[in-house]
């Protein structure tokens, strides 16, 4: 070492300088070679050179802290006697340390330039149990098994162990030769009793010895592998040989002229096929058991799989259009009309840009059969991508093709299993996609739907541009609102909002019994359906905007049928409404309105939900209390101002309700709407708790046959909402028979269908004072 700086006073007896060490542990008695950079570890081990005084050695707690104090350390370690030292160019000191003794660390000694602290000496029993004995006997022999299964261990290493008498000497010896972590060894440095040392540090190496075999025994097992999969290959090249030498042709040269063939079949455009047979050449040099060879014969077969060739001009028949849509769906004469204009389009200009649709609706109203429908009009192929639940952009662009199990976009194998570039693709569910850390697959929808860019689609697993122009692209969603703005941007939504019950009859009879009829096996002969029981199976087993459920009820009265017939084959069956009980069970929708109301403080509302309208009750009740407005049933933040906007309106018309003046002092006011499970929210329920509310301080009950929706200002004003056909509909099929509407809304009126604006009574609202003329009854109820 370079020549030591002044001399540093001796340390006071019991005090030792203190060398911290991220990651080594010292065992007594055991010599080890360390290396310190650190300037106040290099100061420590100046300081016991220049004093032949021994070293203080122990673990960091932390490694990763570069200045550590006493508090950072471990509070046993190991005196040790610096037998070699050497200072390299870099400023750091290569020591060979003999461990001496176990010392517990006290306290921090101040002054000197490096760690000191005042150590008290761990003293351990110089004499050995009969169980240490035997104990030491069992870790001496799992010690040399240890070390046979460890390769490149010296030899000597064993004949120390063998040398090793003392108990307490050789478990710390195997503790320092086992590969387990620091933390372990300090566990095993803090552990005095020669017995409990000796248990612990032979179930280390118990379960060093198993974890060792295992991984000779995988070892073997995948040399096994490797030289069988060299077996193969050798076997591989002689049979080409030998084929070589008959004049036979292998099946590899077979291979690359099917894909040689297909790539002149499939009409690529000249830059793509080059591309194709560039890579071709590839393959043919490749050997055909090399992971690349696979994907890139996987990627060839995609490729000539495509259909890539310019599509035939489309014949469009507008007159049987027009039948193939009357024909697959009753009703939804705006949207029939509005796909006819769209096929007309298409005709006259079959290059053209046309809107891509998206038909809005709840489910079971028709989307996807539309779509089909579609198909069906221009006589081209259907493929359905379903859009539900996909959060990764590769779903849409296609995995490159490196990785491995990589395949194309979903658009790209949908167009593969149509077999046509111009064919109908429906995306279904587009409404339900969801960004992740993977991407936003929604982004990556944009390129697919906007005309401008999908003329050159780029799929990530192709690599090459694919033509996207001439595809009818066709979306579905529940709900609008849920479909990111720029997407929303490029499609043109035509909404689905639900059939009336005079709809369901027509839908039911004309394709709902045949297709039940079909499915259970029977004719028309061996069940029949009223009229009555059609109907009655619509308003009391099912709630619904469409018919899916409307089906299920018809198929398990189908079913109950079906069995009656499989045991008499005479058995015939016309289904009456009377008869619905006992095939079907009680009813399962509840015409609610009655019940809710004839008590002051009900009223009945519309709202609209992703699955259609439906009617909510708002009830009101006013308790002793200090004045405030309690909201239960799930509120969102929209209706709780709502509650608070109408309680503040009733208040200010006090005089107008011919109210007392002290009828809202010392008085809660509860509000709830059920059911109390649901979270609800929206700006329409503002008319329907002015109603409500001024119903139970007025004392009238509200008629019970009524319904409203609107939204209310502090003036007094009813403002216009969204969903009003879907909110009538509701309204119908709940027995309501007058609904209240916002005066703003006439206009909405005209997407009801006629057979409802002739069951139903409108009344127009302005302000709040026409809602309370016609929703409140003029009798008092009896108390």
């Amino acid at each position: 070492m370079d020549k030591p700086g002044p001399m540093i006073e001796a340390l006071p007896d019991g005090t030792a300088a203190v060398v911290p060490m991220r990651n080594v542990v010292l065992f007594p008695h055991l010599p080890m070679p360390i290396t310190v950079g650190r300037p106040k570890s290099v100061a420590a081990v100046e300081y016991a050179l220049a004093h032949k005084a021994a070293l203080t050695i122990a673990l960091q707690k932390d490694p990763g802290d570069d200045d550590p104090g006493l508090d950072a350390l471990c509070r046993v370690g190991t005196a040790v006697a610096i037998v070699q030292h050497r200072k390299a160019d870099d400023g750091q000191v290569h020591l060979v340390c003999q461990g001496l003794q176990r010392v517990r660390l006290v306290e921090v000694e101040p002054g000197p330039p490096f760690l000191a602290a005042r150590i008290v000496q761990l003293e351990e029993s110089a004499s050995s149990s009969t169980e240490a004995q035997a104990l030491a006997l069992q870790l001496r022999e799992r010690g040399i098994e240890i070390l046979s299964l460890m390769p490149g261990v010296p030899a000597e290493l064993a004949h120390v162990l063998q040398a090793t008498r003392s108990p307490a000497q050789l478990a710390d010896l195997a503790a320092s030769l086992l590969d387990i972590e620091p933390a372990e060894k300090q566990m095993l440095l803090e552990t005095l009793g020669t017995e409990e040392r000796l248990r612990k540090v032979l179930a280390i190496v118990t379960q060093r010895i198993e974890v060792l075999r295992l991984s000779q025994e995988i070892g073997a097992r995948t040399k096994e592998q490797l030289d069988d999969r060299q077996r193969r290959f050798l076997l591989q090249e002689q049979l080409k040989t030998i084929q070589k030498e008959l004049g036979e042709e292998g099946g590899e040269n077979q291979e690359i002229a099917r894909i040689e063939a297909a790539i002149a079949a499939a009409g690529m455009p000249a830059e793509i096929e080059a591309q194709a047979r560039k890579e071709l050449r590839r393959l043919e040099r490749m050997q055909d058991g090399s992971g690349e060879y696979s994907m890139l014969s996987s990627w060839l077969d995609w490729m000539t799989e495509l259909p890539w060739a310019a599509p035939e001009p489309l014949t469009i028949d507008i007159a049987a259009a027009r039948q193939t849509l009357e024909a697959d769906h009753f009703g939804l004469e705006r949207v029939k009309q509005r796909i006819i204009e769209f096929l007309a389009v298409k005709k006259l200009n079959p290059q053209g840009r046309a809107p891509i649709l998206c038909f809005v609706g709840p489910p079971g109203v028709g989307k996807t059969s539309l779509g089909q429908s579609v198909a069906r009009a221009v006589a081209r192929p259907f493929a359905r991508v379903s859009l539900g639940g996909v959060h990764d952009e590769a779903e849409i662009r296609g995995h490159r093709r490196t990785y491995i199990g990589a395949m194309p976009g979903n658009i790209v194998q949908a167009l593969r299993k149509a077999g046509a570039r111009d064919g109908v693709l429906m995306l279904d569910e587009v409404d339900k996609m969801a960004a992740s850390l993977h991407g936003d697959p929604s982004a990556a929808l944009l390129e697919v739907l906007d005309p401008e860019q999908n003329a050159t689609f780029r799929d990530n697993y192709l690599g090459v541009p694919f033509d996207l122009s001439r595809v009818i692209f066709i979306a579905t969603a529940n709900v609008i609102d849920q479909v990111p703005g720029p997407v929303r941007d490029r499609m043109e939504v035509i909404d689905l909002p639900g059939y009336t019950q005079e709809e369901k009859l027509q839908i039911a009879r004309r394709y709902l019994l045949r297709r039940q009829r079909e499915l259970n096996g029977l004719t028309e002969a061996q069940c029949g359906f009223s009229d009555e029981a059609l109907v009655a199976i619509a308003a009391s087993y099912t709630r619904e905007a469409g018919v899916r459920q409307l089906e299920r009820e018809i198929g398990r009265v189908m079913r109950a049928v079906a069995m009656r017939v499989a045991q008499d084959p005479a058995a015939r069956l016309q289904v009456e409404a009377p008869a619905l009980q006992n095939l079907l069970g009680p009813p399962t929708v509840e015409h609610e309105v009655a019940l809710r109301s004839g008590q002051p403080g009900v009223a009945t509302g519309l709202a609209w939900t992703p699955v259609g309208g439906d009617i909510l009750f708002i009830e009101a009740m006013r308790v002793i209390g200090s004045g405030r407005l309690i909201l239960t049933g799930q509120l969102g933040d929209v209706m709780k101002e709502s509650a608070q906007a109408a309680l503040t309106l009733v208040k200010s018309q006090a005089a107008a309700l011919n109210l007392p003046a002290g009828a809202f002092d010392h008085v809660d006011v509860h509000l709830h709407v059920p059911a109390g499970a649901i979270p609800k929210d929206g700006p329409s329920a503002g008319v329907a708790m002015y109603v409500a509310l001024a119903s139970l301080f007025a004392d009238r009950p509200v008629r019970p046959d009524i319904a409203m929706t609107g939204e209310i200002s502090l003036r007094g004003l009813v403002l216009p909402v969204g969903g009003i056909k879907e909110k009538v509909l509701a309204a119908q099929r709940a027995g309501v028979r007058t609904v209240l509407l916002p005066e703003r809304n006439r206009k909405d009126l005209q997407d009801v269908p006629e057979s409802t604006r002739q069951a139903l009574r409108f009344v127009w609202l302005a302000d709040v004072h026409a809602a309370l003329d016609a929703a409140l009854d003029e009798r008092r109820p009896s108390r």
